[in-house]
């Protein structure tokens, strides 16, 4: 995908988003025609978004779990930016009018205590281990920004950041016990609405790690010291009414919570 395209489809993409419209489908000129241009377009949303959405501090990676890959109807992993603007700590109150369609999803995150350099590729669960400091549990906030996200082709969501829109993050645990036995529920006004395992993430969840540390290489870039990842839904995507109330709890990292008013 030639440099103008790449800028001129991220400008696109980054006028419709930083204006809080729905994102119409691309013309087939600018729409990216596989995921190395998609994650290409990302990169150069990802120099616009930042003067207004803060430094990216990290990566959220979609269709990691058979269940969002049946809701999403993706077969395999993929991979957009966390911004500083968005991250949030437990409790955050949120406006429901700031999203087009908000919805929640139930996260382990991890944070980096080492750059993951690319010249280790192919990773493994073991090779990324001794680079997590710590693990969180997490809401991932994503948003509905399309006009119909079913009819829009997989490399154009990867481009817009895969409807990422934040997160919460709980409190840090260094050694939460195997990451893949931890379980995890969705609350939604005190109703338990979703459940799922870390095994669920690829077979464990630092599978996710490895897949997207290989997946950067790949691009000619790396993992940081201090970057956040969250590593995938255990759950399928739970869309909020307004003045909703979320509470995720994973065993062994706690629980986090957020409101949409």
């Amino acid at each position: 995908m030639r440099i103008s395209k790449v800028g001129t489809a991220a400008d696109e993409i980054a006028r419709a988003r930083l204006a809080g419209e729905r994102l119409a489908p691309l013309h087939p000129f600018l729409r990216p025609a596989d995921e190395a241009a998609a994650y290409q377009v990302q990169a150069a949303l990802h120099e616009r978004l930042m003067p207004t959405l803060g430094r990216r501090v990290g990566y959220k990676i979609g269709c990691t779990t058979p269940v969002m890959q049946r809701y999403l109807g993706i077969p395999s992993p993929c991979s957009a930016g966390v911004f500083a603007g968005g991250v949030h700590k437990s409790g955050v109150v949120l406006r429901f009018d700031d999203f087009r369609h908000v919805g929640v999803e139930c996260e382990i995150a991890v944070r980096l205590g080492r750059d993951v350099p690319a010249d280790g590729a192919p990773f493994t669960a073991d090779s990324v281990r001794d680079a997590v400091v710590a693990y969180m549990a997490a809401i991932e906030i994503v948003d509905d920004r399309y006009a119909d996200w079913r009819s829009t082709d997989t490399p154009t969501l990867i481009a817009d950041d895969f409807f990422a829109a934040g997160c919460v993050l709980g409190e840090a645990v260094a050694d939460p016990g195997d990451p893949a036995a931890l379980v995890g529920t969705t609350t939604i006004d005190g109703v338990e609405v979703g459940r799922g395992l870390g095994a669920d993430v690829m077979g464990h969840p630092l599978n996710a790690l490895a897949w997207i540390a290989s997946s950067l290489a790949g691009r000619g870039t790396c993992l940081r010291e201090g970057e956040i990842v969250l590593l995938g839904s255990l759950v399928e995507t739970r869309w909020l009414a307004r003045g909703d109330h979320v509470a995720i709890a994973i065993d062994g990292l706690g629980r986090v919570e957020m409101t949409v008013t």
